[in-house]
């Protein structure tokens, strides 16, 4: 019978996949754009609202300039669109921008890139799930009340569907996906048919309001603002980069498909922002920053809706169903836009795990053959952003596109040395020319890139970008720290040329509490080992139960020395230690081995019924060089019935959880009687008495 835990996950994540099921986990075009492309498409849902909020601190008029920002936005889309093909026709394996940096920047540009991306993966998802929680408050109030919590709760379910595995993700989120895809462009084309065949006026529900400027923008101030109100319309360039970080999920040809999938996104993102821009400004369609100060008058209790909903109140009618579908698809993708993210962070940590940047934890795949350990480290980073900026996506959004443009630059600049190493050494001239054409791409992609990346810096920094910065900075030192500590393990650990030197002699220690059933046990198998001395070790916590422990042994006739040392404290711990190093000091080329019996229980709560000295101490043992543990289990009958494969499966994906010896009992062992000599302990061959078995009665003994 499977524990409640068990039955818990099968039912979130489904049955485990074998590993040779990888290959039928691969996604094809029609579900790898989903996948892949839902943040990039999603984008359109807020980066047209960033446009018109930023323009709208020089007043109505200045939308006027929104169409010639989104077609600025436009074309550095199709640049990165362009220069990204050309990642992954050169480098498949899934790297992306990071593998691109570090093969020809270097390292530490690698580490830089690799930094960007994470905290951008990051942001994507709380952008996107906060950003999804407005539009659907719009609709609904009661998700505008509650709306951190509706976040979090969005990116708990989007973590259960990433962690049942990539393909089933992808075939859930194609539906709402294109959905959204086919609703947006509906939407768009009906109101231009309106407005040009039709001729119908059609005004957005905010184009009779009266706004007033924040401030008096000419001059300079103007240039500043249109270039801050671009930085901000390209959060629609977000998601791009995540398709060159997954082309291991492709099917094969894996690089042509990828490439495909890349020019898919970038044509159905490029209609929808123009679209959405366009009609906004045939509508007539406001939005401001701040209503509460710019809206001057307006209805009674006017509530700013998204654009998107405005649009749709404009285009198909306030109250008509096609209204809610939009609101309700335009809140769906921008839930489902953070699943690119949630794609992209764990193959990207897994391939720094594989460069020992990060814990290696986060290469190893899951139950699913998902990266599961990403997925969670993902969404809980997410869902303290949500928390901690109050799922507001003005504030969240400041954050966001620094991390993105840094790894578009590097990874340009990257490329244009790859084509430059290859321009060396290739003679044919066809290959020459399609590598200066990609070259050229390349160069212009990184010009542009660049000069957003300032733009970027130098408009939103006092706002929030320096958070970001921070952030790739700490990021950047841990991994930097991480990789150091896996190379200096690595040093320590390669062997000595020759051959090793084998210790003069074993000393052999078997703790004991009680004479019983692991004790007994413990004692066998020591002297099964034939080490060259052999004693029982016991600590005196308590007189009278000592003088039994001694009694009971000479009564058996055990054939091993016990010793007695003594603690007057009552610790147990340290009296074994200082033992332990006593023979270590007479024979510091010897090795010692410390033989610690323990039962084994077979229920989680028996556990907490009994001590865990044993434990505590088989740890501290570690610690000492020269000294060996080994633990001498006794099942008792409780494990009969231990659910084994379970345990397995949990062994199997990480550190143990499973049954553990109660404790070393006989760590809290009876004192020795005050005839027994205790003042120091015996030499290496001397009697020697160890009580380490787990104890049956542990509250029988002192703490």
């Amino acid at each position: 019978m499977a524990s409640p835990t068990s039955m818990l996950k099968r039912l979130v994540l489904g049955r485990p996949f074998r590993s040779d099921r990888l290959q039928h986990t691969l996604l094809s075009k029609r579900i790898a754009l989903p996948v892949f492309a839902s943040d990039a498409l999603s984008s359109v849902a807020y980066a047209p609202d960033e446009i018109l909020l930023t323009l709208s601190i020089a007043g109505a008029s200045a939308f006027l300039f929104s169409p010639w920002v989104a077609l600025a936005v436009v074309v550095v889309m199709l640049t990165v669109v362009a220069s990204y093909r050309q990642n992954v026709h050169a480098y498949p394996s899934g790297g992306g921008d990071y593998e691109v940096a570090t093969v020809n920047l270097g390292r530490r540009a690698g580490l830089g890139v690799a930094s960007a991306l994470l905290v951008d993966y990051v942001l994507t998802v709380a952008v996107s799930v906060s950003s999804g929680v407005a539009n659907l408050g719009s609709v609904v109030p009661f998700v505008s009340e509650h709306r951190v919590g509706v976040a979090v709760t969005a990116v708990v379910v989007l973590t259960a569907m990433n962690l049942r595995g990539l393909r089933e993700s992808g075939t859930a989120f194609a539906i709402p996906t294109y959905g959204f895809m086919i609703v947006i462009i509906g939407m768009i084309l009906t109101g231009l048919f309106r407005v040009f065949v039709l001729g119908d006026h059609i005004q957005a529900p905010s184009a009779g309001l009266e706004i007033r400027a924040e401030h008096s923008v000419t001059g300079f101030a103007l240039v500043f603002l249109l270039l801050r109100t671009f930085s901000s319309g390209c959060a629609a360039l977000t998601g791009v980069e995540a398709i060159s970080n997954g082309v291991p999920a492709f099917r094969p040809p894996k690089s042509r498909n990828a490439a495909t999938t890349l020019l898919l996104l970038g044509l159905v993102a490029i209609t929808m922002l123009v679209g959405i821009v366009w009609l906004a400004l045939l509508t007539g369609l406001q939005f401001v920053e701040n209503p509460s100060t710019q809206i001057i008058s307006g209805p009674a209790g006017y509530v700013q809706k998204t654009v998107t909903t405005q649009l749709g109140e404009a285009v198909f009618g306030n109250g008509s169903v096609l209204l809610y579908v939009v609101a309700g698809m335009t809140a769906l993708i921008l839930f489902l836009a953070a699943n690119t993210a949630f794609n992209g962070f764990p193959v990207l940590g897994s391939i720094l795990a594989q460069d020992r940047y990060l814990p290696r934890q986060l290469h190893t795949r899951g139950d699913r053959l998902a990266f599961s350990n990403g997925i969670i480290m993902l969404a809980l980073f997410a869902s303290l952003l949500i928390i901690a900026f109050q799922a507001e996506v003005t504030r969240l959004i400041q954050l966001y596109i620094v991390g993105v443009f840094v790894s578009f630059t590097l990874s340009q600049g990257g490329m244009i040395r790859h084509w430059n190493r290859l321009l060396r050494t290739e003679r044919d001239p066809q290959a020459r020319r399609q590598m200066t054409r990609s070259r050229a791409i390349n160069a212009f992609g990184m010009a542009m890139t660049g000069t957003v990346l300032v733009i970027v810096l130098v408009t939103k920094f006092l706002l929030g970008a320096w958070i970001a910065i921070v952030a790739m900075a700490v990021i950047y030192l841990l991994m930097l720290s991480i990789r150091r500590h896996y190379d200096r393990v690595a040093s320590e650990l390669t062997p000595d040329e020759g051959r090793p030197v084998l210790p003069a002699r074993n000393h052999a220690i078997v703790l004991v509490s009680k004479v019983h059933q692991p004790t007994l046990r413990a004692v066998a198998y020591a002297q099964a080992t034939r080490p060259d001395t052999l004693t029982a070790v016991t600590v005196n916590v308590d007189e009278k139960d000592t003088r039994a422990l001694q009694a009971e042994w000479e009564r058996r006739s055990v054939p091993v020395p016990l010793t007695v040392v003594d603690s007057p404290y009552r610790e147990i711990t340290r009296p074994i230690l200082d033992f332990v190093a006593s023979v270590r000091r007479e024979s510091p080329r010897d090795v010692v081995t410390v033989f610690i019996p323990e039962y084994v229980v077979g229920k989680w709560w028996e556990n907490l019924l009994h001590n865990q000295s044993a434990l505590r101490l088989k740890g501290r043992l570690l610690f000492e060089p020269g000294v060996m543990v080994t633990s001498v289990p006794w099942q008792l009958a409780s494990t009969a019935n231990k659910n084994l494969d379970r345990l397995d499966a949990t062994l199997s994906r990480g550190p143990a959880r499973g049954p553990r010896g109660a404790s070393l009992g006989g760590l809290l062992a009876p004192s020795p009687p005050p005839r027994v000599q205790t003042a120091a302990p015996p030499a290496p061959g001397a009697v020697g008495r160890t009580a380490s078995e787990t104890d049956p009665d542990p509250s029988a003994r002192p703490r």
